[in-house]
């Protein structure tokens, strides 16, 4: 819900005040804020902050401030004055160490108390890299926060994280700083003025659309980001994160949760905005490399560093279906690229035409019938949603939004301008500035939750890691491209349209990905089976179901215990996407371990594996074996006896409690399962499952352990990326000491261990 705030005195500061971001937008947005509140009962004090002295930034920062505008409906007179104001009401101060910030604390205290203001809260705009954002988070908790009964509100910019796991730790980090009410993660495309106006537009014509709005009328969706620009300025930025990670799994990926979500019935209300977000994150289909292709930066520029030219990827198109009856089979494009022929940003829902015109082909009712919310830029140049004279007329309820009627003979998506009817703002509003204006109000619909940013990381994660191993498609750049991007959906599948040839690492001489095949040996006196990463998950599928099937023939079941974490996130996929003959209906699916949360919270791992593998396959509810966790309304309390209990349902339902196959990952300290260092196993004894502790949030555990792991027929150890490659070098050398090292503990008495190491972990 929107916050019900007393006026009074709001401190706004921006960290990295000097910097590019806050130079083209910021302090213009905060200014535009400014004369909106100025004669709302509301003061305010500007600081920009930084690592420099003042002494050399307090220059910087005024000839920034000097450059800010008014809008047009303020006159010259009045801008004048709201200049100055703005001017006498800001300073800079260096914001470099804790007494720093306690220094900016005790100033702003002493204000207050001198000029007899009361606190509104305090507002901290986070502009500088995300590498800091922990510390500086840290410096406000411990120095900077209001008094009593005064908000406190923090701003913090993309990237959040890489993958999901450096998404999850610095959620973490950040969590033991700030409430999830008060961080505003920032998404610029939130705040364009198409995009905060698709949810008003679906609920103003519900009417219309509620028919249209599924399946059976509706060929397919994309949402698009075409530059011009090449990636110069942006090198290591995209050295690092590339296309996928800049664009598709924010700006694309919000805008495709806006045009899918169910409609909720308070817009106001941001907790169901946001829920019913996280309901189409929950919903939709595992990405694996078939939904993608790529390109790098085209090759004649040079600007990708030579050794990551793979992970510098400036073009992607990816395929992406949503698990729900109103959505089944209806193909969502998420296309974005550097160096292409136009710049231009839209969401278009291309619906299917039923209409065949005989003679007169330039009918409006055989041409296409499209919606199209336009971000701007491109042959419009303008903001604006477009509908297609075929469907219906859109109504305008909203004052800060007009028609227009006076058409140029410009054409949108393969119909003239005149062919729609067309929406425009009034007034065209910057992003940033809208968004600030949002964050003053409090309002949280417009900015990703922890919940969400989780939810999508954990959506692209397993994606961005097959394709690691993908040839993609070099490209000119402009208008040379052609139809060298066109692609082609086939099923549940996209590619190329056109084929081009391809020379393999072989014929380059190189050992890249596909120079490798799946290999066999030994690690610790045990089965290894070693490949890349996707081959590895497709052995390590494969080997499940053959099992499965196996043991479904002698015994009519199959008794899998899964394990939680971002490892088995690919194989979930690979199960969930390719094995329909796998004998779900015959399968119980057990958990190796589980936090002590409730299980329909995002941290749980039963959570993570319902969502990624369990709703997408045919297995019945009573053959899946959540750990209670939660017994007579608390978590993991001894008295409860829930370890017990699933001790009793393991004995139970598994023939001698010997699961058939248990899946583990390794953790980076060695941890298996939720059996960490300096963990007492010996105290278990012939217990199958015990609570532990964990060292890092949240702390409290319930696991299998070593005696219901070494009871297994057959155990998989699955261990991926590079940053697992330390410690399988430690691990190559030392003894067994499952305290110390628990992998080590993981013994199968009458049973087979194998460990499934892709090269990275294994090779580095």
């Amino acid at each position: 819900m929107i916050e019900v705030q007393r006026p009074g005195h709001v401190s706004v500061v921006i960290v990295g005040g000097t910097g590019d971001l806050a130079k083209k937008y910021l302090w213009q947005g905060f200014f535009q804020l400014y004369i909106n509140q100025v004669s709302s009962g509301n003061t305010f004090s500007f600081y920009g902050g930084g690592l420099s002295p003042a002494d050399k930034a307090t220059p910087l920062l005024f000839e920034i401030l000097k450059a800010v505008s008014c809008s047009k409906d303020v006159s010259q007179e009045r801008c004048a004055l709201l200049k100055d104001q703005f001017l006498r009401l800001s300073q800079y101060r260096q914001l470099k160490t804790l007494e720093d910030y306690q220094d900016l604390a005790e100033h702003i205290k002493k204000q207050l108390q001198q000029e007899g203001m009361t606190e509104a809260g305090r507002l901290f705009y986070l502009s500088v890299p995300a590498f800091a954002y922990a510390d500086i988070a840290d410096k406000i908790n411990n120095s900077c926060r209001p008094a009593s009964g005064a908000w406190l509100r923090v701003v913090l910019e993309k990237p959040f994280g890489h993958d999901f796991r450096s998404a999850q730790v610095l959620a973490s980090q950040l969590g033991s700083s700030l409430k999830d009410e008060e961080m505003y993660r920032i998404d610029h495309y939130l705040g364009k003025q198409v995009v905060t106006k698709i949810l008003p537009f679906r609920i103003e014509n519900k009417r219309f659309l509620d028919p249209i709005w599924n399946k059976q009328h509706i060929e397919r969706v994309e949402i698009v980001l075409k530059e011009t620009l090449d990636v110069k300025g942006r090198i290591p930025f995209y050295d690092q994160y590339g296309v996928i990670r800049d664009v598709l799994q924010n700006h694309l990926t919000e805008v495709m949760t806006l045009l899918t979500m169910r409609l909720p019935v308070n817009l106001s209300s941001s907790e169901e905005v946001l829920q019913n977000k996280l309901h189409i994150f929950s919903s939709l289909l595992p990405l694996e490399k078939n939904q993608a292709v790529i390109g790098p930066v085209p090759s004649h520029t040079n600007i990708c560093s030579s050794a990551n030219k793979q992970s510098c990827l400036c073009v992607s198109a990816v395929l992406a279906h949503i698990d729900q009856a109103q959505y089944e089979d209806v193909p969502i494009l998420l296309i974005s690229g550097k160096m292409l022929d136009e710049r231009v940003g839209y969401a278009r829902i291309l619906f299917k035409n039923d209409i065949f015109c005989l003679q007169n082909h330039n009918s409006i009712h055989c041409k296409p019938k499209q919606i199209v919310f336009y971000f701007g830029h491109g042959s419009l140049q303008y903001p604006a949603i477009l509908v297609s004279k075929n469907l219906f007329k859109p109504v305008l309820t909203d004052s800060e939004w007009k028609e227009v009627t006076e058409h140029t003979d410009v054409s949108v998506l393969g119909l003239s301008l005149s062919d729609y009817y067309v929406q425009t703002p009034t007034e065209q509003r910057e992003a940033y500035t809208e968004l600030i204006s949002h964050i003053f109000a409090g309002r949280k619909n417009s900015f990703i939750s922890t919940e969400n940013l989780l939810a999508s990381w954990g959506l692209w994660t397993p994606l961005l890691s097959t394709l690691s191993s993908s040839f993609p498609r070099i490209y000119p750049g402009g208008a040379d491209n052609g139809d060298l991007l066109d692609v082609r959906l086939k099923g549940k599948d996209i590619r190329f349209n056109s084929e081009v040839v391809i020379i393999s690492p072989d014929q380059m001489g190189s050992t890249s990905a596909g120079g490798f095949q799946v290999m066999q040996g030994k690690f610790r006196s045990a089965d290894m089976v070693s490949a890349w990463a996707e081959e590895l998950v497709e052995r390590l599928a494969a080997d499940i179901e053959e099992l499965a099937e196996a043991a479904v023939r002698e015994s009519g079941v199959f008794h899998l215990a899964l394990s939680g974490g971002s490892s088995p996130l690919a194989l979930f996929h690979r199960l969930a996407l390719h094995h329909f003959s796998f004998p779900w209906r015959n399968t119980h699916v057990w958990m190796v371990d589980e936090r002590c949360v409730p299980l329909t919270e995002l941290e749980s791992n039963f959570y993570t594996l319902h969502n990624h593998l369990l709703q997408h396959v045919r297995i019945p509810y009573y053959n899946i074996h959540p750990m209670p966790v939660q017994l007579n309304h608390r978590l993991c309390v001894e008295e409860d006896g829930g370890a017990q209990l699933y001790e009793t349902e393991i004995s139970k339902w598994v023939n001698g409690s010997s699961f058939h196959f248990v899946l583990l990952g390794v953790g980076y300290d060695s941890h298996t399962a939720s059996l960490f260092p300096g963990t007492k196993v010996k105290e278990f004894g012939e217990s199958l499952v015990a609570l532990t502790e964990s060292p890092v949030k949240p702390h409290q555990r319930m696991s299998l352990t070593f005696s219901a792991i070494n009871r297994a027929q057959r155990v998989a150890l699955l261990v991926m990326g590079k940053g697992k490659h330390e410690l399988i070098t430690q691990l190559s050398r030392v003894k067994d000491d499952p305290e110390k090292w628990p992998v080590t503990g993981v013994k199968p008495t009458n049973g087979r261990l194998v460990w499934y190491m892709d090269y990275d972990a294994l090779l580095g």
